[in-house]
């Protein structure tokens, strides 16, 4: 018989409630920038987030127990939330995901007065990987779709007026697509994990289906275009763990796009899932369309077939939906956007907003849409990207013997994709 948790979730929220809806971040950060320069700021909050404790003048804040019970347990499922991998010395790293950020800043912006500014950045980035930590654990008292509900409440308040102002994710389900979207040596955990996201509510299956269906996408087509060198099958095969993920996606926003169709319903919200459909489609639409699956999609072969039917049902109105999404030179399109892990996207514009001292106003969530074209929000995104790419070009990484940005956005790239996929999908 499974023993209950020391600490419930509850109680676990009702903590990180108390450190996001009063003055404690402010005291936190108060605390850090009256050190005598920004390096020994920065190494004051390492200190906090090493030991996931602060004492501030309302009171003190342990999350230590709790945060090394919940990455004990993730870990044994198969999951690093909180560690990046180190592919040079391939290890996990040591220090979490914002401990090295905050390393990265110490060694790049370390002299100078300290910046209360990008002190609360790092905060927030430290709080969101608490966030997206426990959204891995909403299934472990029973609850799932009500927890995931309490941590949507927390991170409004993360993203509130008592934070940095830096967005990091548009909803909770988003959180679970931040604690997995990084390199995993061993992929054992996403099995299970997509197990237990088939028992959510039909409203939490499709926010997750819009994300992972964009992200994935995106994802799958870098690797395509740089990994693999334009090689499906090679695709396939390192990517075994993405595409019944992928098809779960694509069959939950098939459905939500045959009941929409059905009810004449059209909008923002038909808008959304027919560019995702079409972002999870674009890097290997036979996989899905066609009668001759990958091995990756034996064990999801009631869904495929259920994706392919309706599909091929809906296939004339959505080709000619399609169509409205293609890639422009002007504006923004998520199809146009190659990455190849959500994380480095996140952990990428947090660094740029570091490094500048202001934060992005632009959750993960906004560089996976370009809906609807008109949106404000598209010169940001269109800016942020390019931003990414820079970096990205000006740091690349080792793939297949050359060296290469691993953050791209190209909308000429994107058409072909485009255009390569809606062939596939005639057929």
């Amino acid at each position: 018989m499974n023993s209950r948790p020391a600490v419930g979730f509850d109680a676990v929220c009702a903590l990180l409630e108390t450190a996001l809806r009063g003055a404690t971040r402010q005291e936190i950060v108060e605390h850090a920038a009256t050190a005598t320069d920004f390096r020994r700021a920065l190494v004051r909050l390492r200190d906090g987030m090493r030991a996931h404790a602060w004492t501030t003048a309302s009171l003190p804040l342990n999350l230590a127990s709790s945060v090394s019970r919940y990455d004990t347990k993730t870990r044994q499922e198969g999951f690093h939330a909180l560690n990046d991998w180190d592919g040079l010395t391939d290890h996990v790293n040591a220090d979490t995901i914002p401990v090295d950020v905050l390393n990265f800043l110490i060694e790049n912006r370390g002299e100078g007065p300290p910046d209360p500014i990008a002190l609360a950045i790092l905060l927030d980035y430290y709080f969101m990987h608490v966030l997206a930590l426990a959204s891995l654990r909403v299934w472990d008292e029973g609850r799932a779709d009500e927890q995931l509900d309490r941590l949507q409440s927390l991170l409004r308040d993360l993203q509130g007026s008592n934070g940095s102002g830096q967005l990091f994710a548009a909803d909770a389900e988003s959180l679970i697509l931040i604690a997995t979207c990084h390199y995993e040596r061993e992929e054992r955990g996403y099995d299970l994990l997509l197990e237990r996201v088939q028992t959510l509510s039909h409203a939490h299956r499709v926010q997750i289906a819009l994300g992972h269906a964009a992200s994935i996408g995106s994802h799958l087509r870098f690797g395509f275009e740089a990994t693999y060198a334009r090689d499906t099958t090679k695709t396939r095969d390192d990517n075994v763990a993405d595409y019944p993920w992928l098809c779960f996606a694509l069959a939950t926003l098939m459905r939500e796009y045959a009941r929409m169709q059905a009810a004449d319903v059209h909008g923002l919200e038909r808008d959304r899932i027919v560019e995702a459909l079409l972002n999870g489609l674009s890097p290997d639409a036979r996989a899905f369309v066609g009668d001759h699956p990958p091995a990756s999609l034996l064990t999801s072969e009631a869904e495929r077939v259920e994706f392919r039917d309706l599909f091929r049902k809906h296939r004339s109105a959505l080709l000619d939906e399609f169509e409205r999404f293609r890639p422009q030179d002007e504006g923004y399109s998520p199809l146009a956007f190659f990455f190849n892990f959500s994380h480095n996207v996140l952990k990428g514009t947090v660094v740029d907003a570091l490094l500048r001292g202001e934060p992005w106003p632009l959750t993960l969530n906004d560089l996976l849409t370009g809906v609807p074209a008109d949106d404000s929000k598209n010169t940001e995104r269109r800016a942020l990207a390019q931003t990414l790419m820079g970096y990205a070009r000006a740091h690349p990484s080792p793939i297949r013997g050359r060296m290469m940005p691993v953050i791209v956005y190209d909308p000429a790239t994107g058409r072909q994709s485009m255009s390569v996929a809606m062939g596939k999908m005639r057929e």
